[in-house]
């Protein structure tokens, strides 16, 4: 680790010890299971944090990218409909149907596989947990920058339930509620449900329809079967449905690689952008409806036996599906200039990991092995309606014209993936003081896939038939020593492993794995009370091979291995009771991710070869931090609460040529709520906003094909939004 991160650590060091004032308001213990055992937050060598039910409600967290205000080092941005997670500057710059993020995206355990599915589910949680930084014993594929487990509220004793029901500004309205249904001495069920209606943030202003609207479902059964003996079962089931005008490309304007001042579509057939008929940044002017219509299910079955005090084994089989269609418009205009983007997603998937716990004396085992199974279909479809105005507009008209213009862009292919792993890890207490964890995991990949690949412009027809495997070793070491009860310092130096990729239909060939090997150092504790908790870490990666995709010259999606990176930051958060009814939470981060080694062509330069390193990595700010306030006080026969949370990002680069037209200044969110828990805690009115300042932040950028003359078009975080909620818990 470099001086400048070791002098960073030492002065959030300070801060920890001198910023916070003990108080006799107590925090509650938080558990985190993440870790594939029952851990204490504050016992974990590790960065987590842990999202609990009481933020995961409407006004608060109800998305994946919510938690980007509550999580350290966590970035967001959605494209195409699926997540783009980063943490600590790592995460998923992949574009093309088969790619995969580097955080682990875990439901009670089981890996949801599919990015676009990691959407999904958020409703009716206990908490989400989350770790960051590698995970590469624990989990394996696709855990490089860290693991995020939403952990599903199971079945009470008694029958019971709540109801809440939202409504807000563009006409919101969701209802969310559950009830607990007990079957028996031995056998209970929970079943839940969420459904969501909102008009768009913006709308199209050629056909007059609502874009980024919601109109979703899900719902859930979960079984527990417990007879009080050595083993119980869980089993549970969720289904999902989304139907609207989800994900639409927006129009930024043009970038640095243009030719023109405006999109070809203008010049050529005399369309209209959003900006020359009066629409703001979260409307667009298409021909084409922005199409979002996916559905899918997610099956899991926990079997948890104790052979005998010190030891018991898990079993987690998991069965997901999931199939969606979206079409966005890649000529950003009210005309059909082949700019219908067509994309299709396929995919069924099974899961299975036994997990094995064994403690006796000074020594826990921790150990498992796991098997899955994915078959994957994608397809992007873009029929070149009107191209022959392009390449050859004295045809245009004829039989030859027509000809032309009847041609397609199409990617489409079958992956089938295998994967399975065993892990193995040791934590040994050397004393009372001192504990040294070692773990390792084997890893194996590989990937089948069929398909072709046809650009009639281009005279590109090719089969893309490939498959590959891969394996690694993913060791984990870990120093730990607690001064007291109330304090832990640990040292962690751990290697991760992302699979190769093979993309539907691409043709790229197969990818290299993503490797890194990274090294931790943290210190987390708090004051004797429990009134305090502080966690403070900094970390150096050396990232290899970083999977990167890109639209090329011939406006062909094109995934590269970009060589090396080097991250390196810190990190300090702080909870504190304050006193009178006052908490306060905080947190701040440093990060500096650059390039080591990368040469790729360069858009806005006839696609010449370009040094890029020293250039940040997309998505990852300098500095982010955030400060909530919480009150709580009596009044009448209830309970009073006001919390309110600013949130600070820097400015990021969505592409690694770091240019200001893929690009989103710093920025501030305030959010806030009030609420009233009547005496009893039976019914709960809260009032709500978020973004109150209505920042207009984008959340994704991308620069399209120079057959588009390499436009800017992306998605955008929600403008302000307010409503109230009120809930019944009976």
């Amino acid at each position: 680790m470099n001086k400048r991160t070791a002098i960073y650590i030492s002065v959030l060091s300070t801060l920890a010890y001198s910023g916070v004032a003990a108080s006799q308001d107590m925090l509650e213990e938080v558990i985190v299971t993440a870790t594939k055992r029952q851990l204490a937050l504050e016992d974990f060598a590790g960065a987590a944090n842990v999202i609990g039910a009481d933020q995961l409600r409407p006004g608060g967290i109800e998305s994946v990218r919510d938690m980007v205000v509550d999580i350290p080092s966590l970035s967001i941005g959605d494209q195409f409909g699926f997540a783009r997670v980063f943490m600590r500057g790592i995460g998923m710059t992949s574009i093309d149907i088969g790619g995969e993020g580097a955080v682990a995206f875990l439901q009670d355990g089981a890996i949801i596989p599919r990015p676009a599915a990691q959407l999904m589910g958020m409703f009716d949680l206990a908490q989400v947990e989350v770790l960051r930084g590698p995970q590469g014993t624990l989990y394996g594929r696709g855990a490089t920058a860290g693991a995020i487990n939403m952990v599903t509220q199971k079945p009470g004793d008694e029958f019971g339930g709540y109801a809440n029901l939202t409504a807000g500004d563009y006409s919101l309205y969701s209802f969310e509620g559950a009830v607990d249904v007990p079957m028996g001495d031995a056998l209970a069920m929970r079943l839940s449900t969420k459904l969501e209606q909102r008009d768009g943030y913006g709308e199209n202003k050629f056909s007059g329809d609502d874009v980024d609207d919601r109109d979703a479902q899900a719902y859930r059964a979960t079984f527990v079967y417990d007879p009080g003996g050595a083993w119980d079962a869980t089993l549970s089931g969720q289904y999902y449905k989304e139907d609207d005008n989800n994900y639409a490309f927006h129009y930024f304007g043009v970038s640095e690689g243009s030719s023109l001042d405006v999109p070809l579509a203008v010049p050529i057939l005399g369309g209209k952008t959003v900006d020359m008929v009066g629409g703001d940044i979260y409307d667009i002017n298409s021909d084409q409806e922005a199409i979002n219509d996916r559905d899918g299910y997610l099956i899991n079955l926990t079997l948890r036996y104790d052979i005998n005090d010190n030891t018991n084994i898990r079993s987690i089989s998991s069965w997901q599906n999931m199939d969606r269609f979206l079409r966005d418009d890649l000529d950003s205009t009210d005309v059909d200039l082949f700019g219908q983007n067509n994309y299709t997603e396929e995919s069924d998937s099974f899961g299975q990991e036994f997990i094995l716990n064994w403690s006796v004396d000074n020594i826990d085992v921790l150990a498992g092995v796991m098997y899955f199974e994915e078959d994957l279909y994608g397809k992007v479809f873009v029929p070149l309606t009107n191209i022959c105005f392009l390449l050859a507009p004295d045809l245009c008209g004829t039989e030859i014209g027509d000809a032309i213009n009847s041609g397609k862009y199409l990617q489409d292919g079958d992956v089938d993936i295998t994967a399975y792993g065993a892990f193995a890890e040791i934590t040994y207490d050397i004393s009372e003081r001192w504990s040294v964890i070692a773990g390792a995991r084997y890893n194996y990949e590989e990937r089948d896939g069929t398909g072709s690949f046809i650009f009639e412009a281009a005279g590109l027809d090719v089969n893309t038939d490939q498959d590959e495997d891969w394996d690694e070793i993913t060791p984990r070491f870990t120093v730990q020593y607690s001064p007291n009860e109330n304090a832990m310092l640990y040292a962690t130096y751990t290697e991760a492993f992302k699979s190769g990729v093979i993309n539907t239909g691409s043709t790229s060939p197969p990818l290299d794995p993503e490797t890194v090997d990274a090294y931790e150092i943290g210190f987390k504790g708090g004051n004797a009370d429990g009134s305090l908790r502080y966690s403070i870490a900094g970390f150096y990666y050396d990232y290899q091979d970083l999977q990167i995709s890109f639209v090329n010259a011939d406006s062909v999606v094109s995934t590269i291995n970009a060589a090396k990176a080097e991250n390196y930051g810190g990190e300090i958060e702080v909870s504190a009771g304050l006193g009178a009814g006052w908490t306060v939470d905080f947190y701040g981060t440093y990060l500096s991710a650059e390039y080591d080694e990368f040469i790729n062509g360069d858009y806005a330069n006839g696609f010449a070869l370009t040094d890029l390193s020293g250039n940040t990595l997309p998505n990852a700010p300098e500095y982010t931090a955030k400060l909530g306030v919480t009150w709580e006080t009596g009044l009448g026969n209830g309970t009073l609460r006001i919390h309110g949370e600013a949130y600070h990002q820097d400015e990021v680069y969505f592409t690694e040529w770091n240019r200001e037209d893929a690009y989103q200044d710093s920025y501030e969110l305030y959010n806030a709520n009030i609420d009233y828990e009547f005496a009893g805690g039976d019914w709960l009115v809260s009032v709500w906003g978020r973004n109150l300042d209505d920042e207009e932040v984008i959340s994704n950028n991308i620069i399209t094909a120079p057959l588009y003359d390499s436009l800017r078009v992306g998605s955008m975080l929600p403008p302000r939004t307010y409503g109230a909620s009120l809930r019944f818990n009976f």
